[in-house]
C-alpha cells in the first residue's frame, strides 16, 4: 500500500511488545521442546537491536520482510494463513507490511487498481483518533472512540464483498516527546466539547509532540450476508413491496448477492388464510411464480398436500432443488408447469408469518438446479421479519385500495358481508389492472331468516307538540306583560295592537295547533313583535330589566324561547346515542354466535334488522339452532334495552316513555344490494311483504279495539304462525325465570293491515331493575311512580 498520508505525530515500527511476551513466556515455559523454540527465536532477533528500538517508515522496512515474519510467526500462524484475513500494519498509516495467504489473495483478485481503504472514512480523522488514545492509555481517561469501518472489496468476478476490520493496538506504545502539552481533567472536557474544532486540538496536541512506536493488526470478518440483510431491512423499511422498479431492482441485487447466483429472480404470492388461496400481490414488477398468468387459485390446486401444510401450517420453508423431477413426481401441480415454462429449475417458498398469521409466500427461483436448496435455504432466516413487515404494509395498501372500491361502489358496508364484497372488488381491481372494463353486480344473500326490532318514543309527535307549545306559550305570554305595562306607560296604537296579535296567537296554540304555527309564531315574533320591543327598549327605561330578563331565556341559535324542546331534542338525542351504543356493543357478542347482517337506524327511537343465513357467511356452517340462538338474544336484549331507556329517563330534563316491538318472519328471503341506491333490499315481490309488515305493524291495532298492539312497559312479539308462537313461549318462559319478563303475557289477534292479514301478537311486560339492587325488580307503574 502506498503511503499518501502525513500523520502528525513520530511514527516507528517496533516489535518490543512482542519481544517481551515471548521472553515472559520463556521464564514460565515448562515444555523443554517449546522453551527450546523461544529461546532459538529471541537469539535470532537479538541480532536485530533496531527491531527493539523501533524502525522509521521508509524503504529500510522493506528489508526486514523475513525477519519480520519470523518474529510475528505466532500471530500469523501458517496453518491458519489461508483461512484468516488478517494483516499488520503501521499505526495510522495504511501500510501493510505482513498478511495472512487469505488476504494476500483477496487483495490480488481485486485487481492493482484497487486501493484498500474504508468504507465512508475521513482519514483526517486519524488526528482526531490519536489524540484520543493518547488521553485514554496515557492519561487513563475512557473515551469510547471506536466506530464500525467496512472495506468493499470486489472479487475476481467483480461481486462486492464486505469485510468488517477490528483493531488491535496491544502492540503500541505511546511515548510523549518535547513538544508534548501537559493535559488536564478541564482541557479533556473542553476537548469533548469541540470535537470538530481542529485548531484547539491541534493546540493541546501539536505537530510532532507525541511517538507511536510499534504496529497494529488488522483482523477482517466477511460480513457480506449480513450487508444484504442490512441493506434488505433499509429498503424493506422505506418501503413496501409496491410498483417500484427501484426497489424491486435493489431487493432482486441482494438476493443475488447472498445466494451468489447472477440469474437468480424472486417472486411474492399472498396467502388468505381463511380461504386457503394464493392470490397475486399488488405490484407491476413482482410476479407470482405459484399462480403464473393466474390471479387467484386455490392452493391445493397449486401445491401438493404435504407440501402445503409444511408452507401454511407449519410454517417451514418448501424447497425443490430439482423442479424437473418433482414435475416428474407430481404431474397435476401448477406450481411445477409454471416454474418450468420460465426456464426455472430450483426454487425456494419460504412462508413470511408473525406466529401462526401467515400473509404471503416469498418465492426464490433459479435457472439450475440444486442452486437452490434445504441447506442454502436458511440463509434467509435473518431477511423474514423485515419481508413480513413491508408485505404486511402491502397488504394494508391492497385492504385499502378494495376497501376504496367497495367505498366508492357500496359506501358503508357491515363486517359480516365484507367478504363478499372484497371478493368481488378484486374482481375489479384485477380487471382495472388488465385494462379491461368491469361492471359491480348486484350482490345477493339467498336463503336468510330476517329479525327485526325497534323500541320507539310513546307518542313522539304529540311529546313534540307539547314541548313547542309551551314554549311558544311561554314566550308569548312574557311579551304580552311587557306589552301591556308599555301600554299602561305610553298608550299607543302599536301597543295595543301587538297585544291584539298575541292574544289571537295565544288561543291558536291552545285551541287549533296545526303543523305550520310554529313557523307562523316565529314569524309574528320576529317581524311583528321584535321591532315593537326594540322601541320600548329605547323609550321606556322602567321597562329594561324585565327586557333583559326575558332576552336572558332566548336560546342564541334562534332568538326563541326553546326551554321544553331543547329538554325533548336533548332527551331523545341521549336516549337514542346510549341505546344504539348498547345495541352496537352486545352485537359484538352476538356476531360471536354466527356472523350476520346487522343494520340500525335511530329516529324517534331506535329500530334493528338482523338476516341469519348460510350464505352470510363464508366459513362457519349455519344450523337452525342457531336462529334460535339469535331469536333468544334479541328478546333479551330488547328487555334489556327497555331497562337502559329508563335509567336515562330517570335523570332527563323531559323525562319521554317507550314501547318496543319485535317482527318474527319465519320464512326464508333474499336480501341483494343495489348498487345504484347504495343499499341493501329485500330481494323479489314475495319477500317485498315483510318489508310492508315492518313500515305497519307498529300502528296496528288489537282486532275490535281502539289499542295499538306496542304499549309502554310492554314488548310485542309479533307473528303468523303457531309454530312460532310455540318458540316464543319457551323463549318467554326461560326469561321469565330470568326476572326478564313478568308472569303476565298476553295472547293477541291484530287488525288486518294494508295489504297484509293473520298477525298474531304476544305482548309481555318487562321487568325494571333497580340501579341500587340489579336482583330487585319493579314493574312499569311502580317505574312511573318512581320517575315522577
Amino acid at each position: 500500500m502506498k503511503q499518501n498520508y502525513q500523520f502528525p505525530f513520530k511514527i516507528s515500527v517496533s516489535f518490543k511488545k512482542v519481544i517481551q511476551l515471548y521472553e515472559d513466556r520463556l521464564r514460565t515455559e515448562k515444555n523443554p521442546i517449546a522453551k527450546d523454540y523461544i529461546k532459538s527465536l529471541l537469539d535470532y532477533i537479538s541480532k536485530y537491536p533496531e527491531l527493539l528500538e523501533g524502525v522509521d517508515i521508509d524503504e529500510k522496512l522493506k528489508s526486514y520482510d523475513d525477519i519480520i515474519k519470523v518474529v510475528l510467526d505466532d500471530i500469523f500462524p501458517n496453518m491458519l494463513s489461508n483461512n484468516e484475513i488478517k494483516a499488520a500494519t503501521v499505526p495510522f498509516i495504511p501500510t501493510i507490511f505482513c498478511k495472512s495467504d487469505r488476504l494476500d489473495k483477496i487483495l490480488s483478485e481485486a485487481g492493482n487498481d484497487y486501493e484498500l481503504s474504508p468504507r465512508d472514512f475521513n482519514i483526517e480523522l486519524n488526528y482526531i483518533f490519536a489524540c484520543v488514545i493518547i488521553l485514554n492509555e496515557y492519561y487513563g481517561c475512557q473515551i469510547d472512540y471506536r466506530i464500525p469501518l467496512y472495506y468493499d472489496i470486489p472479487d475476481k468476478d467483480g461481486k462486492i464483498k464486505t469485510y468488517r476490520l477490528f483493531v488491535n493496538s496491544d502492540f503500541v506504545e505511546i511515548e510523549p516527546l518535547n513538544k508534548a502539552v501537559e493535559i488536564t481533567d478541564e482541557d479533556v472536557d473542553l476537548l469533548m466539547s469541540n470535537p470538530k474544532d481542529i485548531a484547539l486540538w491541534e493546540s493541546y496536541f501539536p505537530k510532532n509532540s507525541w511517538h507511536f512506536k510499534g504496529f497494529t493488526l488488522f483482523s477482517f470478518s466477511d460480513v457480506t450476508i449480513d450487508e444484504q440483510v442490512s441493506r434488505l431491512k433499509t429498503v424493506l423499511i422505506n418501503n413496501s413491496l409496491k410498483n417500484d422498479t427501484v426497489v424491486y431492482d435493489q431487493l432482486t441485487s441482494v438476493f443475488r448477492n447472498m445466494f451468489n447466483v447472477d440469474d437468480l429472480e424472486f417472486g411474492f404470492t399472498l396467502f388468505n388464510q381463511e380461504r386457503k388461496t394464493f392470490n397475486v400481490i399488488d405490484s407491476e414488477k413482482i410476479e407470482s411464480f405459484i399462480l403464473g398468468d393466474l390471479f387467484s387459485e386455490k392452493c391445493e390446486n397449486v401445491i401438493c398436500q404435504d407440501s402445503l401444510k409444511n408452507l401454511a401450517e407449519k410454517g417451514d420453508y418448501f424447497c425443490i432443488s430439482d423442479v424437473e423431477k418433482y414435475a416428474s413426481q407430481h404431474s397435476d401441480m401448477q406450481l411445477s408447469q409454471n416454474l418450468l415454462s420460465k426456464g426455472f429449475k430450483s426454487v425456494i417458498l419460504a412462508p413470511i408469518s408473525k406466529g401462526d398469521n401467515i400473509i404471503g409466500i416469498l418465492e426464490i427461483v433459479a435457472r439450475q438446479k440444486n442452486q437452490l436448496n434445504q441447506i442454502n435455504a436458511i440463509k434467509l432466516d435473518a431477511v423474514l421479519p423485515y419481508l413480513y413487515a413491508s408485505a404486511e404494509r402491502n397488504k394494508i395498501e391492497q385492504q385499502n385500495r378494495v376497501k376504496a372500491v367497495i367505498q366508492n361502489k357500496c359506501t358503508s358496508i357491515h363486517e359480516s358481508v365484507e367478504w363478499r364484497f372484497e371478493r368481488e372488488a378484486h374482481k375489479y381491481i384485477e380487471a382495472k389492472d388488465k385494462g379491461e372494463n368491469y361492471e359491480f353486480d348486484d350482490i345477493i344473500f339467498d336463503g336468510v331468516f330476517p329479525l327485526y326490532g325497534q323500541i320507539d318514543i310513546v307518542a313522539s309527535s304529540e311529546e313534540r307538540n307539547k314541548a313547542i307549545k309551551f314554549d311558544l306559550s311561554k314566550q308569548l305570554n312574557i311579551m304580552l306583560d311587557i306589552f301591556k305595562e308599555a301600554n299602561d306607560l305610553s298608550s299607543l296604537p302599536i301597543y295595543e295592537h301587538s297585544i291584539f296579535r298575541i292574544r289571537e296567537y295565544l288561543d291558536k296554540i291552545k285551541n287549533s295547533f296545526t303543523a305550520n304555527l310554529e313557523q307562523r309564531v316565529s314569524s309574528l315574533i320576529f317581524n311583528e313583535l321584535d321591532p315593537v320591543l326594540d322601541h320600548i327598549l329605547e323609550t321606556e327605561p322602567s321597562l329594561d330589566k324585565k327586557i333583559l330578563s326575558y332576552n336572558q331565556l332566548l336560546s342564541q341559535d334562534n332568538n326563541l324561547i326553546y326551554e321544553r324542546r331543547s329538554a325533548f331534542d336533548h332527551t331523545v338525542h341521549e336516549s337514542n346515542e346510549k341505546l344504539a351504543e348498547y345495541i352496537d356493543q352486545k352485537q359484538n357478542e352476538a356476531q360471536k354466535i354466527f356472523p350476520h347482517y346487522f343494520e340500525r337506524y335511530k329516529t324517534d327511537g331506535v329500530e334493528h334488522n338482523l338476516y341469519i343465513g348460510q350464505s352470510i357467511s363464508s366459513s362457519q356452517k349455519f344450523s337452525h339452532v342457531l336462529l334460535q340462538n339469535l331469536r333468544l338474544w334479541q328478546l333479551q336484549v330488547m328487555c334489556e334495552m327497555e331497562n337502559e331507556f329508563y335509567k336515562i329517563q330517570d335523570h332527563a330534563d323531559l323525562p319521554l316513555q317507550a314501547a318496543s316491538m319485535i317482527l318474527v318472519f319465519n320464512s326464508q328471503l333474499s336480501i341483494r344490494y343495489r348498487m345504484d341506491e347504495k343499499k341493501f333490499d329485500v330481494d323479489g315481490t314475495y319477500n317485498a311483504r315483510y318489508e310492508v309488515i315492518k313500515k305497519r305493524i307498529d300502528k296496528a291495532l288489537i282486532k275490535d279495539t281502539d289499542e295499538r298492539v306496542t304499549q309502554k312497559g310492554k314488548i310485542a312479539i309479533i307473528y303468523t304462525s303457531s309454530e312460532m308462537k310455540k318458540e316464543y313461549k319457551k323463549y318467554i318462559s326461560y326469561l321469565q325465570s330470568k326476572n326478564y319478563i313478568s308472569k303476565e303475557v298476553e295472547d293477541l289477534t291484530l287488525e288486518d293491515v294494508q295489504g297484509v292479514s293473520g298477525l298474531k301478537a304476544l305482548r309481555v311486560e318487562v321487568c325494571y331493575h333497580t340501579e341500587e339492587d340489579e336482583k330487585q325488580t319493579i314493574s312499569y307503574d311502580e317505574l312511573m311512580k318512581q320517575l315522577h
